[in-house]
Parts: structure tokens; C-alpha cells; sequence
């Protein structure tokens, strides 16, 4: 058995916060941005869905060319955090126009390709047991990452939306730096010597794979719409109620306990299996879009317990569906897998947020969130497989 050393996993932890950081950058001085390019509401889903397609194409890329499976995962996460890093701090740019913006997003999402999935390949070179417990920790550590932008501008910090920016790229450097010195090559990592080019298509024909990765695409439907669109939901709630819940800050704390939940859901799933808790967390995600018309209709403090409760459940499972995928393969295409997985999903997130951007402006807000239900239920009935445990 190899013993790691103490500092590995909580590196790997604040590596990853860090690094996610930029990820919803943008989003996070929204008003800002729209104030600077004159945009209406539609620049939500435009920039998140660039910072997505950005993601998509760099795993697509990452994953053919299996990048994280032949070169030094710590090597690809440092350059990565460097240059997400900068494509981050176009946003501040004076003169930013509409392309410059959506290219900004869209390299940022690209460069997160090294960065998420690579992170988990680096923690499962270090864990051959007990990965889904240490991917809950580090899932959730991404999840904090998200929120933390909105936790930035929820502070008096807010009132300087280029300061959410710099210290978003600042720590997505230090992160990067962190990795790269304090984090070699683990123990169970093993080299693809060569470029299989062929390695997707037959990683479909693994029919456990297959069902965690359909699994986790049923979540990714719901997941970063619910994000993504949960500002919207608190805004809507304010007018029609006359409440003044702070937007930026709830939105924060919605997100950030979902990290928490990835890490709850990792320590449980030690006892019952990653298998189960994913599912758990599915059918209470699903169920909540169901009822989301209801949650309208509270009272401010019961919306925001339910939205909590909302934001818990929507990520408890993921890091479950990457334990199940990388478990599912051999070593050598662990990093494949994922990235690839990450890929797919990403690219169902940008379908899922695009209409959810349409339907704003032809349905009530209240009945916005039914449709994300979709993804909740394909997702638990992929997952009611017995080879799939």
C-alpha cells in the first residue's frame, strides 16, 4: 500500500479552488459588463455559454490528443492557470467590445480545460482507493471556486467590479504555481506511450462507462443552468415580492454549498457507493425543478431554504459520476475518460443554458426552471443499472 504525504490531497484541493475561480469571472460583475457593452439580459447566456463551448472544444482537443495521459498533469495545469489567468483579465480591459468579450470568455474556457479535468486525473494518479471520497473534496473545491466571484462582489469589493477580475486571475496563478512545485506525478499514474486515436468510440463500447457517463450528462443538463440562471430567479423574486435579498450574495452562497454537499457526498459514499448517493442527489434535484413554481410563491426566507436546499442537491453527485468513470477504465485512460466525459457534458450545459435564455423572454420566470427536470430524470434512469455500482 503507498502512503501519501499529508499535503497531496489539500494542494490538489486549493489548487482547484483557485483555478476555477475564473469560471463564472464574468457572471460575477454582470452589471457592470452590460452597463460597459449596453447588453440587455441576453448577454447572460452568452457569457456563460462561451466560457462552456470555450471548455468544450479545449477537452474535445485535450481529450483526442490525450494530453493529461502523455504529459505531466501538473506541467498542463500550470500553463493552464497561467493562461487562464490572462484571458481572464481581458474583461478589464478599457476598450472591450462584444468580440473581445466573448473571446475572453471563450479562451478562459478553453485554458479550464487543462485545469478541471487534469486535476482530477492528477488526484486519481494518488488514489487507486477511496477516489470518490478525495473527487468529493476536490469537486467541491471547484464548486467553492465558482461561488467565489460572487462571494468577491457580495462584499464591499463589489463596488469594483476590476478588482472581482484580479483576484480571480491572481489566485488562478498562485494555484497553478502550487501544483506544479508541491504535487509531482503520483504513484499510480501510468504513461499512454502513444496516441490512440481510436481510444473514444471504444470507450462507448464499455457499457459501465457508458452508464456513468449518460448519468453524469443527465446532471450537466440541470447543473450550470441552475447556476447560471439562479440570479435571474432571485432578481424575479424581488420584484414581484418587493423583497431586497442581495442577488450577488445569495447567488454565492447557493453555489458554495454545493461544495460543501461534494464533500459531504464523498464521505458517504465510502459507506453506501457512489452509485447511490448519485442517485439520491439526482431524484432531490429533479424534484426540486418540479416544484420550483411553488418555491415562488414563499415567503423570502422558505425560497431561500429552498433554493439552498436546490443548490446542495444539484452537485452532491458529481463528483460520484467522475469516481464511477474513472473507476470504469483502465489507468492509462483515466484521463481520457474524463476529459471526454467533461467534454459532452459541457457541451449538453450549453443547449440547457441557451433555453433557458429563450424561454426568459416567452414564460413566466416561475416556470423557467421546469424544464431541467429532464436532465435529473435520464440521469437516475441510466444510473438504474446493476452493473453500474
Amino acid at each position: 500500500m503507498v502512503k501519501q504525504k499529508l499535503h497531496i490531497l489539500p494542494i490538489i484541493i486549493l489548487s482547484q479552488f483557485a483555478c476555477t475561480s475564473t469560471w463564472f469571472a464574468g457572471n460575477a460583475i454582470l452589471e457592470s459588463l452590460t452597463k460597459k457593452l449596453d447588453f440587455g439580459t441576453d448577454i447572460i447566456s452568452y457569457l456563460l455559454s462561451s466560457v462552456q463551448f470555450g471548455f468544450i472544444i479545449g477537452t474535445l482537443l485535450f481529450g483526442v490528443l490525450m494530453i493529461a495521459d502523455r504529459f505531466s498533469p501538473s506541467r498542463v495545469f500550470l500553463l493552464c492557470a497561467f493562461l487562464a489567468s490572462l484571458s481572464n483579465l481581458f474583461l478589464i480591459l478599457p476598450n472591450l467590445n462584444v468580440f473581445g468579450l466573448l473571446f475572453a470568455r471563450f479562451s478562459t474556457g478553453f485554458f479550464l480545460a487543462g485545469i478541471y479535468p487534469v486535476g482530477m486525473k492528477i488526484a486519481a494518479d494518488y488514489y487507486e482507493k477511496g477516489l470518490g471520497k478525495a473527487l468529493g473534496f476536490l469537486v467541491g473545491a471547484l464548486v467553492l471556486g465558482t461561488a467565489f466571484p460572487f462571494l468577491i462582489n457580495g462584499t464591499s469589493w463589489g463596488n469594483h467590479p476590476d478588482s472581482v477580475i484580479k483576484i480571480t486571475s491572481g489566485i488562478t496563478s498562485i494555484g497553478g504555481l502550487l501544483m506544479f512545485v508541491l504535487v509531482p506525478n503520483g504513484p499510480f499514474r501510468v504513461v499512454s506511450p502513444t496516441l490512440k486515436l481510436d481510444a473514444g468510440p471504444k470507450l462507448f463500447r464499455n457499457s459501465e462507462f457508458r452508464k456513468a457517463a449518460f448519468g453524469y450528462f443527465g446532471h450537466m443538463w440541470e447543473l450550470y443552468a441552475f447556476w447560471a440562471f439562479t440570479p435571474v430567479a432571485i432578481l424575479w423574486f424581488n420584484s414581484d415580492t418587493g423583497s431586497e435579498i442581495s442577488v450577488a450574495l445569495w447567488t454565492g452562497i447557493i453555489i458554495a454549498l454545493g461544495g460543501v454537499s461534494c464533500a459531504f457526498g464523498g464521505i458517504v459514499s465510502q459507506k453506501i457507493g457512489s452509485k447511490k448517493v448519485a442517485i439520491i442527489a439526482l431524484s432531490m434535484s429533479g424534484l426540486l425543478c418540479l416544484i420550483s413554481p411553488f418555491l415562488f410563491s414563499l415567503p423570502s426566507p422558505i425560497f431561500l431554504l429552498g433554493w439552498c436546499l436546490w443548490g446542495i442537491a444539484v452537485t452532491a453527485d458529481s463528483p460520484q459520476f467522475s469516481n464511477l468513470v474513472a473507476s470504469s477504465v483502465t489507468p492509462e485512460l483515466k484521463g481520457t475518460a474524463l476529459t471526454l466525459v467533461n467534454c459532452i457534458g459541457f457541451a449538453i450545459t450549453i443547449f440547457s443554458i441557451e433555453l433557458l435564455g429563450l424561454l426568459q423572454n416567452t414564460i413566466p420566470i416561475y416556470l423557467l426552471f421546469i424544464p431541467l427536470a429532464i436532465g435529473p430524470i435520464l440521469g437516475v434512469y441510466n444510473l438504474m443499472d446493476k452493473k453500474v455500482k
